[in-house]
């Protein structure tokens, strides 16, 4: 077991180095980096305006174009006086340490900004997880129980409408309904909390924090009920169909002792083994059209303003910090396999 996963962290040292190593060189090949913005943008309108600006007066110096000597300055201020090649060194001998930079455009450290935003994409993300897990398992060996039953058929229907409406188009529709649009104004319509919340009580401060999370939560849940009930409806089924079944019930024993105590274990296999990578993308998820719907400034956002405005510290520290909690979540779906199902070996993981 110690061999096996030590020579999985081994693997993911090329495995990670490959993953920032393709991302860099297509970031050297996209045009429009944050230099060549800044330029447009001082040429289109003679001023610099947004978070980017501080430092840059006397850049642009109206028929006379712009300054070489700021424009020098500035590529020196973002690392792009050396060569591509130094570049990426220094990035990964700073990775190495978990020093991910300065962002561009927010003028502070990349781990600072992912932690700030952590608080909306865990909100979503753990509540998404956890709502999906203690609703499909059960709902689902309820379905493989009763399998072709009325039961069966109506929320097999009811599931797969909520997973054909996009997670978008049902906030929306939330927001009109129940957010003061055409209809109730029941909840609120941005936010984790109101304007408030510091002057609130503790259990007020818990109420108001989840009665803003009923929208957006519902928008990013429903979707995702079809796969895991289905799954585990499938799941059970197979294992009901098996001999061992029909022997267990051979000798008496009741149904709930059949199927919790030699079903479920087997059945659950499946589920198990995708709970550490779920679990773990639950607290870095981030969905840019939920967020931007309900007014969430998370991690879904902040990716896509950054890969706008070319802020390649935040794309690139990013991606290095979610490849590697990926690569330990796949690392952690493994053990669980074997956790679950004693019959599996690592000698014969090893031959995957």
């Amino acid at each position: 077991m110690l061999n096996y996963i030590l020579k999985r962290l081994l693997l993911m040292i090329p495995t990670l180095f490959g993953v920032m190593l393709v991302t860099f060189v297509v970031t050297q090949f996209v045009p429009g980096g944050p230099v060549e913005q800044l330029m447009s943008q001082l040429k289109g309108q003679g001023a610099v305006h947004g978070e980017a600006s501080s430092g840059l007066e006397g850049l642009y110096r109206g028929a006379k174009g712009l300054n070489p000597e700021r424009l020098a300055e500035l590529k020196t201020l973002y690392g792009f006086d050396k060569p591509a090649w130094q570049r990426f060194g220094e990035m990964i001998a700073n990775y190495i340490t978990f020093d991910l930079g300065d962002s561009y455009f927010h003028h502070q450290s990349v781990v600072d900004l992912v932690i700030s935003k952590l608080p909306v994409s865990i909100s979503l993300g753990v509540w998404t997880f956890l709502i999906t897990y203690l609703t499909c398992i059960p709902l689902g060996v309820a379905k493989a129980v009763r399998d072709g039953s009325t039961f069966d058929v109506v929320t097999s229907t009811m599931i797969l409408v909520g997973y054909a409406i996009p997670g978008f188009v049902l906030g929306v529709t939330l927001l009109v309904l129940f957010g003061g649009g055409s209809f109730w104004d029941i909840f609120p319509l941005r936010g984790l909390t109101s304007d408030n919340w510091e002057q609130m009580r503790w259990y007020e401060q818990i109420l108001d924090y989840l009665w803003h999370m009923v929208l957006p939560i519902t928008a990013s849940v429903v979707g995702s009920f079809a796969v895991m009930t289905m799954l585990t409806k499938n799941s059970f089924i197979e294992e009901i169909r098996k001999q061992y079944v029909l022997t267990a019930r051979a000798k008496g024993l009741s149904e709930n002792r059949v199927l919790y105590g030699h079903v479920f274990r087997n059945a659950i296999i499946p589920l198990i083994t995708g709970f550490p990578a779920a679990f773990i993308g639950a607290f870095f998820s981030g969905s840019l059209l939920i967020e931007t719907i309900f007014s969430l400034d998370g991690l879904g956002l902040l990716s896509y303003e950054s890969v706008i405005k070319r802020d390649y510290p935040v794309v690139l520290g990013t991606l290095y910090l979610f490849t590697l909690l990926g690569l330990v979540a796949k690392l952690l779906t493994d053990l669980c396999y074997v956790w679950v199902d004693p019959r599996i070996q690592f000698s014969s993981m090893d031959n995957r």
